[in-house]
């Protein structure tokens, strides 16, 4: 499905953008704490921005339509794991903690529908 191939080329644009901007704009301006919090939000959001591009293309070059799901929930676990601790990390909002583990379930869920959806080929 070429949308996946587009939503992790996007994803991987902005998680490059803003690791370039946590390196040299955020620098002096966040703690080192919320500096590493930023570092674990760009890494996973690129680490999961590749996972789409490799659904996208397994979608097409397979036709497993049950790996629409994958897509699906990585997206989501992107925009609550990331976005959680790139809000996390400019706010100091300590809830928002609260908000990221459910988009590492989401990634959790994301892999083991990777993993059903080839074993079923």
């Amino acid at each position: 499905m070429k949308l996946f191939i587009i939503l992790g080329a996007v994803n991987a644009f902005i998680a490059v953008a803003c690791g370039a901007f946590g390196a040299h704009a955020l620098e002096g301006k966040l703690s080192d704490h919320y500096l590493d919090v930023w570092e674990t939000a760009v890494k996973y959001q690129f680490y999961h921005a590749l996972g789409l591009i490799a659904i996208g293309i397994l979608i097409q070059v397979t036709g497993a339509q049950f790996l629409v799901a994958a897509g699906w929930f990585m997206t989501a676990g992107i925009v609550f794991f990331t976005g959680s601790l790139m809000v996390l990390a400019f706010t100091g909002i300590s809830i928002l903690g609260a908000v990221t583990p459910i988009g590492g379930v989401m990634f959790l869920i994301s892999w083991t529908l990777v993993i059903i959806g080839i074993v079923k080929l």
